[in-house]
């Protein structure tokens, strides 16, 4: 019985002695890890934040009627371009009943005082016709036929003023009745024409239609929104965490999806001082000014994307973010540099612009430094990566 204990344990010590050799034997063989290495390089680093948002006029008129009626003629389409004072559109007046009586009324007022006015004026020449003879005469005094002669021209004085509140009377009949009067010519209200020079964006109403006119109470019917389309400015909106990082007279790049392979300059021009609730996130609108240097036609309320240009390094010494490595305790920045086969040394560096991608390196490595890549690992050839 003992016998056998014994040679169980021997077997066992047997076994374990040979797979402490084949262990180490392995491991032996196991091929040694190489870690890559890269270099730093040239590179113009940009850092932005993108908005996204539309390509709109910098400034739209709306052109409205001073009368309303029904659209009787319209001369212009979409895509015109006008000039100050060209004729947009033609109204034909449907007439109110009750301010056509009240004109009328005015003008039979107006005949009424103007027959008062000249029968006034009549017996005022005929009392200074007959102070004028006495006078000549010597029978009267100067001082009254200076008094004679003052009313009478007080008479042909008012009598003038009534002829011309009649002759208003009468025009504003005509107005209320059909949208014009003689002697109006380009101003007649009926006629509407463009108040700035632009191209015709659109034309809201046809032939036939109702407008309303533009008053104290009432904006008016829209009959056209012109815009100068060499003008154009960006609108979008931007988060709330990207609102601080951003600046006005910031480099804006701008990319239409409708237009392919261009990119537009601007400048960001206004930051709104508020922000607006939009599903569940605050969004503050930005608008940014392009400067259009060439032909390209671009229309008013195409999408589009902003770059917002936050910093730019142009041609400076790189490095790929990944390779830079923080110190726990400290936070600063360091890589590792190697200085012989597979060898490496801890070297401080000093950042400077970082796209996410690619950082500037201010100081503290060469474009001749091989740079460790410290969370990636290359097998040795027929090995196996550990």
């Amino acid at each position: 019985m003992k016998r056998t204990g014994t040679i169980i344990t021997l077997l066992i010590i047997v076994i374990a002695f040979s797979a402490g050799i084949w262990y180490i034997y392995s491991k032996d063989k196991t091929n040694p890890v190489v870690y890559q290495t890269e270099t730093a390089s040239i590179k113009t680093i940009v850092k932005k934040t993108v908005a996204t948002g539309n390509i709109v006029p910098k400034e739209e008129v709306l052109i409205k009627p001073n009368i309303s009626g029904i659209i009787y003629e319209i001369f212009v389409l979409a895509g015109d371009v006008v000039q100050s004072g060209d004729l947009i559109a033609k109204v034909k007046v449907v007439p109110n009943v009750n301010s056509l009586n009240s004109a009328k009324n005015n003008i039979n007022s107006a005949k009424i005082q103007v027959e008062t006015a000249r029968l006034a004026l009549e017996s005022q020449k005929r009392i200074y016709m007959r102070q004028k003879d006495l006078f000549d005469k010597g029978v009267t005094s100067a001082n009254d036929f200076d008094q004679a002669q003052l009313s009478y021209s007080q008479a042909q004085q008012r009598y003038n003023q009534e002829n011309v509140l009649l002759t208003g009377a009468k025009q504003t009949f005509d107005i209320v009745k059909t949208g014009t009067a003689s002697g109006l010519g380009a101003a007649a209200n009926t006629e509407i024409r463009a108040t700035v020079s632009g191209m015709v964006l659109d034309v809201p109403v046809k032939v036939g239609n109702q407008v309303i006119e533009s008053n104290n109470f009432n904006d008016g019917t829209t009959i056209a929104t012109l815009a100068n389309v060499e003008k154009m400015i960006f609108e979008g909106k931007v988060d709330e965490s990207e609102v601080g990082k951003i600046t006005e007279n910031l480099p804006l790049e701008i990319t239409v999806g409708a237009i392919e392979n261009k990119k537009f300059n601007a400048v960001l021009d206004f930051i709104a001082p508020k922000g607006v609730s939009e599903n569940g996130a605050i969004q503050f609108e930005i608008k940014g000014t392009l400067n259009k240097q060439d032909n390209t036609f671009i229309r008013a309320g195409l999408s589009a994307n902003a770059s917002i240009i936050l910093a730019k390094a142009e041609d400076v010494l790189s490095i790929k973010e990944a390779l830079v490595q923080y110190d726990v305790k400290t936070k600063k920045p360091f890589v590792e540099v190697a200085t012989s086969e597979q060898k490496f040394e801890r070297r401080d560096i000093k950042l400077g612009v970082s796209d996410g991608l690619y950082v500037e390196i201010l100081g503290g490595v060469t474009p001749q430094d091989n740079i460790k890549v410290w969370n990636q690992l290359k097998p040795a050839p027929g090995g196996n990566a550990w």
